[in-house]
């Protein structure tokens, strides 16, 4: 009853990761040894793009180089390998810890 508050006019959303990163329901977070990961599952990777794949059982992070995969240890998977490489995604963001950073800034 009454009349509506002016301050509404200045609340903002509350910040969550989900908002920030565009995570839907074709999203995966995966942890990183740095932090985590959020890939895309629809999206189709292009050159210069950071995505996961799966290789002989193992998860890698990789960049696509003409008819190649680069891996983030500068391994080349090409040729007659590149039939046993299944590309899960495209990483669109890549969040790293702040309570492990040996150097944090303030």
């Amino acid at each position: 009853m009454g009349f509506p508050s002016p301050a509404m006019d200045y609340i903002e959303n509350r910040l969550t990761p989900e908002s920030i990163c565009g995570i839907n329901s074709n999203s995966l977070i995966i942890e990183t040894s740095s932090g985590f990961a959020v890939v895309e599952r629809g999206s189709k990777p292009k050159t210069g793009d950071y995505v996961l794949v799966s290789w002989l059982g193992h998860n890698y992070f990789a960049r696509p180089a003409g008819r190649a995969l680069i891996t983030e240890d500068g391994e080349a998977i090409e040729g007659e390998a590149l039939d046993d490489v299944e590309v899960i995604g495209v990483v669109t963001w890549l969040v790293n810890r702040a309570l492990d950073d040996e150097a944090p800034v303030m």
